[in-house]
């Protein structure tokens, strides 16, 4: 299937590994002039070895104005940004007893305001020139409550809330939202999980990654190029009256209807 990906200008934040890696590699064989963000230069580096033709832009998006800046040194070298995928920042995963309200605020600068940084500016331009695709990679801790995520979940479930009433205010304008929220995926996140709920469960890591992959029906993780694969396609004109939802790709792990 052809997606009309071609030439289309893609920023993908996160893009320097795992998820936002494989977009950025997917979204370079459809043929689109790709640009990845990440806040270290090194593993941008890293991975324009394997992604010859990626521009690699270093910024903290955690700060807005790292975020504008990085925007516009973006656009002034690829021109203005038709499909912007977030997959940058991730809070990290702290048992309950370890939480504090610093631990709270870290989670939502690291999750939330890194996604909103970017989308603010880039929606008001695609806004302004009457098209753009914004797809979010939240997670399905936003939807369900885990002792080990409560913090990064209540910054997914704050970011699906403004996916959604995005698309809904931007949607005349030409302009699509959507969040997808992945369940475990075989990525450096994860394995930090995986870490976490062993220290909270105080089994061994082998044991707490076999008890997570007992409870996914589907048997396995997700590979990154799983998730990107969908990613394209939400990008693409074959998903142009796909809006404003948030679409669970979890193997099945959460039968729930939304």
């Amino acid at each position: 299937m052809d997606l009309g990906l071609d030439k289309k200008v893609v920023l993908i934040t996160g893009g320097s590994k795992g998820i936002g890696y494989a977009c950025a590699r997917l979204f370079q064989s459809e043929g689109a002039d790709v640009g990845i963000c990440s806040r270290s230069q090194a593993n941008i580096d890293k991975a324009m070895v394997s992604l010859p033709g990626v521009r690699g832009y270093a910024a903290d998006v955690t700060s807005d104005e790292q975020a504008f800046d990085m925007i516009e040194k973006f656009e002034a070298e690829l021109g203005p940004i038709d499909i912007l995928v977030n997959s940058a920042g991730a809070a990290m995963r702290t048992p309950v007893q370890d939480l504090s309200p610093s631990a709270w605020r870290a989670a939502m600068d690291a999750k939330y305001f890194s996604y909103i940084n970017v989308i603010d500016p880039v929606i008001k331009r695609m806004a302004a020139r009457g098209s753009g695709t914004i797809v979010n990679i939240i997670g399905n801790g936003g939807k369900v409550a885990s002792p080990t995520h409560l913090a990064g979940g209540a910054a997914n479930a704050a970011l699906m809330l403004a996916s959604v009433g995005l698309a809904n205010a931007y949607a005349s304008k030409g302009v699509r939202v959507v969040g997808l929220n992945p369940g475990l995926t075989e990525t450096d996140r994860v394995a930090e999980g995986i870490k976490a709920a062993a220290k909270l469960s105080g089994n061994t890591e082998e044991e707490a990654l076999a008890d997570a992959l007992q409870r996914i029906p589907i048997g396995r993780m997700a590979a990154p190029e799983d998730v990107a694969n969908v990613v394209a396609f939400l990008s693409s004109s074959k998903a142009s009256y796909v809006t404003g939802v948030v679409i669970t790709m979890d193997g099945a792990q959460v039968p729930i209807v939304v």
